[in-house]
């Protein structure tokens, strides 16, 4: 587990769902046991030193009332779309608990920006709008074949990689079965590729866990 700094104090760690029950554990070692109170993003633990932590419910799991719900919810298996893209480049999945059991990865040539000026930078401009275009109806058909199918047994769809290009993809009508399955949160990827697909998927599962000491 790695902490990364949050805007307005405290530290995020993502705890993978086998793990947070023996994360608790170490948390309650530390400050106390806590008192846990239901919220609209999933639990707020409050320790007798001061000490809280918020953990947010992992896309497509169900609302828990307490601690012990939600370490069961947040484990249990469910299936999951992804949907990861930057630039050109696209990876889409369905995972069944923490196995992918479809994918496509696809590479499109959208041309880096150039220094140029003038009309040759204007047509070069319109050149790369329409290429990055195409890329983006070729991975909405991906989505398309892989996901659709799939949408009525999956219970959420995440996404990673650039915001502008997933939405993008997903502004494509055929889509928009999917689009109450899109969970909020956004994975930060590199280009997408078969081994970053795999990766996501404990990514997209990992409880996001909001820590501030007292």
């Amino acid at each position: 587990m790695t902490a990364r700094p949050a805007a307005g104090g405290g530290r995020w760690v993502d705890v993978e769902p086998g793990r947070l029950a023996r994360w608790v554990e170490n948390f309650t070692a530390r400050h106390g046991p806590p008192v846990a109170e239901p919220t609209g993003y999933g639990l707020h633990l409050s320790a007798p030193d001061g000490a809280t932590a918020e953990l947010h419910t992992p896309p497509g799991a169900a609302a828990a009332p307490d601690l012990a719900g939600f370490v069961a919810a947040a484990g249990a298996s469910r299936r999951i779309g992804l949907l990861l893209a930057r630039k050109a480049a696209v990876a889409v999945g369905v995972a069944d608990g923490t196995r992918l059991i479809g994918s496509k990865v696809d590479t499109s040539y959208v041309q880096s920006r150039t220094a140029a000026g003038g009309w040759s930078q204007q047509r070069f401009a319109r050149r790369r709008d329409n290429q990055a275009k195409a890329a983006a109806a070729g991975a909405s058909d991906i989505a398309v074949r892989l996901l659709l199918p799939a949408a009525g047994t999956m219970s959420a769809l995440v996404c990673g990689g650039d915001r502008r290009t997933v939405d993008t993809i997903l502004d494509d009508r055929r889509l928009a079965p999917l689009l109450p399955l899109r969970a909020e949160r956004l994975l930060d990827v590199p280009e997408p590729r078969h081994a970053v697909l795999v990766e996501a998927v404990a990514a997209a599962r990992a409880v996001r866990v909001l820590v501030r000491d007292p």
